[in-house]
């Protein structure tokens, strides 16, 4: 199969993880036979050095021109980057949400997932962490609050501000559609989070979900309100497969989400559109006091790589081998600093532990990490 890749490295760290992705697809690539072809796109910081602007539109016609796109990170510091010095509208992040708008993309997801040799960093109760799980919240991108008419004014000597909440049927049912065709490939469960018992929009969000469900007989469907799924996270996450929401509840909930597993610098995320194509980075920022280190850790961005071979291009089993190699490797024992436990040791055998099991954990570079999980695929 020919995989036509757009590649954004970004700013700080991009570039690294970026590459060690590059290097898991490419070993994915020999072992099943497909032929990747990648190009280059500038995007933020990177690109305001080139151009001028943190987005051209070259750059939006080359990523229309990819199956998908994989990215690393944009940004930089903004207290000493000259590039926070230009209006809002030229920094990078503005880059971000342009060609998020120029693509279509409305289906955010977030898996969170709370891997076994990584439990001690889960912050929730032991016998939570030790269970483990596996979610994946989907947040609606393009409509809600964050998009609706908003005003601030002074009405009978007060000052009153208005945001105003919008949802039309047609944004909730292809988001819905995106969630049961995902849970489909996963467990086979979709949990819709909404405020049903006090919003309108909430009620035609539950509606029109409802009637989805009616195409997706294999799919169990359940409704959760917000407040109820906030405390559920952190008591059971392990109920949850897909969560369906709406944009601000599911910016909300994917940030509780990705807290409770302990580490940032494991999780990915995608942003699909009504096609196949997909914008696929990784949870975490540019981090730019160690760009450049080779210390950054490359899994968040190899995981998702993985989900665009699923998402984007059907390919299940090289997803799965991907997935599976990264478990491998932090079954090993493998860690790049991050996640790294008190008194853990290097790939050259240096550092000592006061526990057997920090003994057994071995400190790696960016570099190395993708190349061992390369090896594993």
């Amino acid at each position: 199969m020919k995989l036509n890749i757009g590649c954004i490295s970004g700013d700080g760290i991009g570039p690294e993880i970026v590459g060690e992705a590059r290097k898991v697809l490419d070993a994915v690539a020999v072992k099943y036979g497909h032929e990747i072809s990648y190009r280059e796109i500038l995007l933020g910081g990177a690109s305001i050095d080139a151009h001028g602007v943190p987005l051209t539109p070259e750059a939006v016609g080359a990523a229309r021109e990819s199956d998908a796109v994989l990215m690393g990170s944009i940004g930089g510091d903004a207290n000493t980057s000259p590039w926070y010095q230009l209006p809002p509208d030229r920094r990078p992040e503005a880059g971000l949400l342009a060609i998020r708008k120029e693509l279509g993309l409305f289906a955010n997801l977030r898996p969170a997932v709370l891997y076994e040799e990584l439990a001690d960093a889960c912050p929730l109760k032991k016998e939570t962490s030790e269970a483990g799980f596996d979610l994946l919240i989907m947040r609606e991108l393009t409509g809600g609050l964050y998009f609706g008419e908003r005003r601030t004014t002074v009405e009978n000597g007060l000052r009153t501000a208005v945001d105003t909440l919008v949802y039309n049927e047609n944004e909730i049912r292809r988001i819905a559609v995106k969630a049961f065709d995902i849970a489909r490939k996963r467990r086979g469960r979709v949990t819709s989070v909404d405020k049903a018992n006090v919003l309108d929009s909430s009620r035609l969000w539950r509606a029109v979900v409802n009637e989805v469900a009616k195409d997706y007989t294999d799919v169990e469907l359940s409704h959760m309100l917000v407040d109820n799924c906030a405390m559920q996270l952190v008591k059971d996450p392990a109920q949850f497969d897909v969560i369906l929401t709406e944009n601000m509840f599911g910016d909300i909930l994917s940030d509780e989400a990705s807290m409770v597993t302990g580490s940032i610098g494991m999780l990915a995320s995608a942003s699909l559109n009504d096609t196949k194509f997909g914008l696929y980075e990784p949870s975490h920022g540019s981090a730019p006091d160690i760009a450049g280190k080779n210390i950054a850790n490359p899994i968040a961005t190899i995981l998702s790589a993985s989900m665009m071979l699923r998402y984007s291009f059907d390919l299940d089993k090289e997803a799965d081998d991907i997935e599976r190699a990264v478990k491998q490797v932090l079954k090993e024992g493998y860690r790049t600093s991050d996640i790294m436990p008190e008194g853990g040791g290097s790939l050259s055998g240096e550092g000592t532990s006061e526990t057997a099991a920090a003994a057994s954990v071995k400190k790696c570079t960016c570099s190395e990490m993708g190349s061992l999980i390369a090896q594993r695929i």
